[in-house]
């Protein structure tokens, strides 16, 4: 189990577990019924980090309260969730020679997870490459399964490995996570950083190019503003962040300003709106806070091998921590006032959902999957109409995979399918 998804959801269960004030909202028929007709993608969802749990299986359903998970089949069936981007991320380590092959092998092996999960379960979800499966594959009653890589650490050995992950099902790609590596430098965690390479470096602006040579969309999402502007001026087809909030409503580092906003949309690209708490709002994290906080994540080991005592103790000492430090937790208001910032400086056409599912995603009132429909109720209540509501649950994503590709070389993709 990666500390990324261990931390998240144990801070998340234990900020609810603090602050129980969660807006109520009836959702109606008629958002329903809309949600019904429409495609349902996240584009990301970090769940593959909890396939090689002991006894933790997708087609089960799980609590968020008992195992800290967001996201299981019968939790998408009742949140009404089609499908979307399920992710091969890979926390950044050391960039010598033996990390950069520890993380082609760790890469690989996520990859090899989410295609062992869906063979495993054919009659519930299929891979998904292009904008079309995601509508026959609702039709035929399962779930659809891109692929996504968070953090190109894997490929810094060797890059050309990304024909191979797009023979596998790859069709979106993050440069950097929470810190600089040999592509590109990071936004940071919890406050900016100064970059190394001045945005992108060399290598990164080729794998964008190889990127764009196979249709694979290029993702920003926790890369430095730096990277944002090279990306646009190099990438010759739309780019996506997926899963960012609005810095003009909270001046978090991960978030993305409203001038860039703008140039996002004038160049076709979707923002993806993320729902992680730390990322919403001003938490009250001190540097005290966070230094405790990590001697907590870190005597915690891995999820995979803790018991459900041994879970249970660490939610109590995190929510102690909580108290301490008078942590203010994220709600599912303060979720909406990002998605309806990003809605009117971007405009419908170029936003969607990408909630960081089981990746930290989740706020109060928004814990997991299953209150999905209350998204659709919220942006009714807003004034938004079936034809743009649709687009922001999916459509837009669709379009996006669909403008990606036909900009693709037919020659690169043939070579690389072959």
């Amino acid at each position: 189990m990666n500390t990324k998804t261990l931390m998240a959801a144990l801070l998340l269960i234990a900020a609810v577990a603090v602050d129980a004030h969660a807006r109520e909202l009836v959702v109606s028929e008629q958002a329903r019924a809309l949600q019904a007709r429409a495609i349902n993608l996240d584009t990301h969802l970090d769940t593959p980090a909890l396939f090689g749990q002991p006894g933790w299986k997708i087609t089960d359903r799980h609590s968020y309260a008992a195992d800290g998970s967001q996201i299981d089949y019968p939790r998408m069936v009742e949140g009404g969730l089609d499908g979307g981007f399920w992710v091969v991320y890979t926390g950044q380590g050391p960039l010598d020679a033996m990390g950069k092959l520890k993380a082609r092998d760790f890469g690989l092996k996520r990859l090899g997870q989410i295609r062992e999960m869906v063979a495993a379960n054919p009659d519930k979800f299929a891979l998904a490459t292009v904008a079309g499966d995601a509508a026959r594959i609702k039709a035929e009653g399962r779930k659809s399964v891109y692929i996504s890589m968070e953090n190109a650490y894997p490929l810094s050995h060797d890059p050309s490995l990304l024909s191979y992950y797009y023979k596998a099902g790859l069709r979106m790609l993050s440069l950097v996570h929470g810190s600089h590596n040999d592509f590109a430098d990071s936004s940071g965690i919890a406050e900016a950083t100064a970059g190394e390479h001045g945005g992108l470096s060399e290598k990164g602006r080729q794998l964008i190019i190889e990127a764009n040579r196979l249709g694979i969309i290029v993702d920003h999402s926790h890369a430095s503003p730096e990277v944002f502007d090279q990306m646009i001026a190099l990438s010759k087809a739309p780019i996506i962040l997926s899963h960012s909030g609005a810095y003009d409503v909270y001046a978090h580092p991960r978030n993305l300003d409203d001038k860039r906003l703008k140039v996002l949309a004038a160049h076709g690209g979707v923002i993806q709106v993320n729902s992680l708490g730390n990322y919403l709002v001003d938490t009250g994290g001190t540097p005290e806070y966070r230094a405790e906080l990590g001697k907590l994540y870190r005597s915690f080991g891995g999820r995979g091998e803790m018991s459900a005592q041994e879970r249970k103790q660490a939610m109590a000492q995190i929510e102690a921590l909580n108290t301490k430090y008078k942590i203010r937790k994220a709600t599912f208001d303060d979720y909406l006032r990002h998605l309806l910032h990003i809605l009117e400086v971007a405009g419908w056409q170029h936003v969607g959902l990408g909630a960081d599912w089981d990746g930290g995603g989740g706020v109060v009132g928004y814990e997991d999957i299953t209150a999905l429909p209350k998204v659709v109720q919220a942006l009714l209540d807003a004034g938004y109409n079936e034809q743009q509501i649709t687009a922001v649950l999916g459509g837009n994503t669709l379009r996006l995979i669909e403008q990606v590709q036909a900009l693709a070389d037919p020659a690169a993709v043939k070579a690389a399918l072959e």
